[in-house]
C-alpha cells in the first residue's frame, strides 16, 4: 500500500488540509456501483472515493458507538451513583466559596 499525500478541502469548505491517502481495489456489487455513480452524477459526492470514504468512516462510527453503548451497559447504575457521590462528597470540601 503507498500512501499520497494529497490536499483535501473540508466539508466546511472552510480550509484545505493535506491528509495521506492510500490507493485500494475494492470489489463492489454492480448494483451498489450503480447508485455510487448516481451519487456522484448528481453532485452528492464530488468522486466515487469520496463516497467510499464517508461510508466506511460512518461504518466504523457506528461500530464505535455500538462498542461504547455495549461497555456502558456492563455498568452497574446504583455502584456508579455511588462512586460518583463519593467523589463529591470528598471534593466538596475542597471547593471555593461562592
Amino acid at each position: 500500500m503507498r500512501l499520497i499525500p494529497r490536499l483535501t478541502a473540508s466539508m466546511t469548505g472552510r480550509h484545505t488540509e493535506i491528509m495521506s491517502v492510500a490507493k485500494v481495489t475494492v470489489s463492489i456489487e454492480q448494483s451498489l456501483l450503480n447508485r455510487v455513480d448516481r451519487l456522484v452524477k448528481s453532485r452528492v459526492f464530488p468522486s466515487r472515493s469520496q463516497v467510499v470514504q464517508e461510508a466506511v468512516k460512518e461504518k466504523i462510527a457506528r461500530i464505535d458507538r455500538t462498542r461504547f453503548a455495549r461497555e456502558c451497559a456492563k455498568l452497574e447504575p446504583t455502584e456508579e451513583q455511588s462512586l460518583a457521590d463519593e467523589g463529591l462528597a470528598g471534593e466538596a470540601a475542597q471547593w471555593a466559596e461562592y
